[in-house]
């Protein structure tokens, strides 16, 4: 039987998609995971250049990627929802009426967010260097998460 997991963040563009794929790369092959993402906006936009870049060093290339909005049925066909930052975990809560660990409470059973690039760095703008480093992090962040978050998945499914 295949069990699903769904990673939620804003505009599944950037935290909730690397998670997706970080997972669909620490599984290979032959899984029993159906292993998706979505946004609780997801407004049209493309994926930065500094996260393309990140993962295409990491072998995987998201060219392919469409955003999706979080939606009833996408939440009716999920096994578990994974909530990137607190405001997701909240909106599910308040919208859907589910409750939603954090990613990296999953991972390494810790409730802290993982926060979007405006949320770490307010004026983001003014420091590119900074900004680049940070969702670079992020991304590796995400990346080396995905074998403790498989190893717990049990708990959670």
């Amino acid at each position: 039987m295949t069990q699903s997991i769904l990673f939620v963040c804003t505009g599944n563009i950037f935290r909730s998609m690397v998670a997706e794929y970080a997972l669909h790369a620490q599984f290979g092959t032959g899984h029993p995971y159906r292993v998706e993402s979505a946004g609780i906006e997801a407004k049209p936009q493309i994926i930065h250049p500094v996260i393309r870049a990140r993962l295409v060093q990491k072998g995987i290339d998201p060219v392919e990627h469409v955003q999706r909005k979080l939606t009833q049925e996408l939440i009716d066909r999920v096994d578990l929802i994974i909530a990137m930052g607190h405001d997701h975990r909240e909106w599910i809560q308040q919208r859907f009426g589910c409750k939603v660990p954090l990613f990296n409470q999953v991972s390494f059973g810790m409730e802290v967010p993982i926060l979007d690039l405006h949320e770490a760095l307010p004026n983001w703008e003014h420091d590119m260097e900074a900004a680049r480093a940070y969702v670079e992090s992020v991304v590796d962040h995400i990346w080396g998460a995905a074998p403790a978050l498989v190893a717990r998945l049990p708990h959670f499914l």
